[in-house]
């Protein structure tokens, strides 16, 4: 997972509010890119960076809106600070329920925009963390054998050792050690913490 520093991304096609974004954003101290359309950024090779998007709704070619699907289409969370100064309720609604950090009408106050900044750092940040814990949580599941993950799936549900051992055919300290051996793999400290984290995997796919 990339803990680099964030960067603020700046799609605009006025090349005087490209210019005063760079500016202000810089002069608190963060790393800035500008791009004058969607197209440019998108083949920047520079979506997956952590940061957030400062995005005009209207752009030449690709909208902003068409660049947020876009985004959500390749599973890529960038938080999205939209400007506009056409906008109507309608596109505004349409925006921060497909998850829009915020939705600012030009021309808008500057601090309202860095408030805006600092709240979609965060919320990157965070959804960069959990994707870490997934990661880190999918790796040690896959160092489990398969008989293994079918012992975890069954104590997990609820089975008694002997519960187990009578499911899958064989004795209750078998069942005994590769328990234990799960619990040492997946760093469980207790039963119920390995049911959180099947519960976690379930949410990531359906191996479980």
């Amino acid at each position: 997972m990339n803990q680099a520093d964030p960067t603020i991304f700046v799609i605009d096609d006025d090349v005087s509010i490209r210019q005063g974004l760079e500016s202000l954003i810089k002069s608190v101290g963060w790393k800035v890119r500008t791009f004058k359309n969607a197209q440019d950024f998108l083949h920047s090779g520079e979506i997956d960076a952590p940061g957030c998007l400062i995005l005009d709704v209207r752009l030449p070619g690709l909208s902003g809106l068409d660049l947020q699907r876009s985004l959500a289409e390749r599973k890529n969370h960038l938080p999205i600070i939209f400007l506009t100064g056409h906008g109507d309720i309608p596109m505004s609604v349409r925006a921060m329920k497909a998850g829009a950090v915020e939705f600012l009408t030009k021309p808008f106050r500057e601090q309202d925009l860095l408030d805006a900044v600092r709240l979609a750092i965060d919320r990157d940040h965070a959804v960069q963390q959990r994707q870490s814990a997934m990661a880190e949580l999918s790796e040690r599941y896959d160092t489990l054998t398969p008989r293994e993950r079918e012992v975890m799936g069954l104590v997990v549900s609820g089975l008694l050792n002997k519960q187990a051992a009578a499911s899958l055919g064989v004795s209750e300290v078998t069942i005994k050690v590769h328990r234990g051996q799960i619990m040492q793999k997946m760093h469980a400290q207790s039963l119920a913490d390995l049911v959180k984290m099947a519960d976690r995997l379930q949410h990531l796919d359906s191996r479980l």
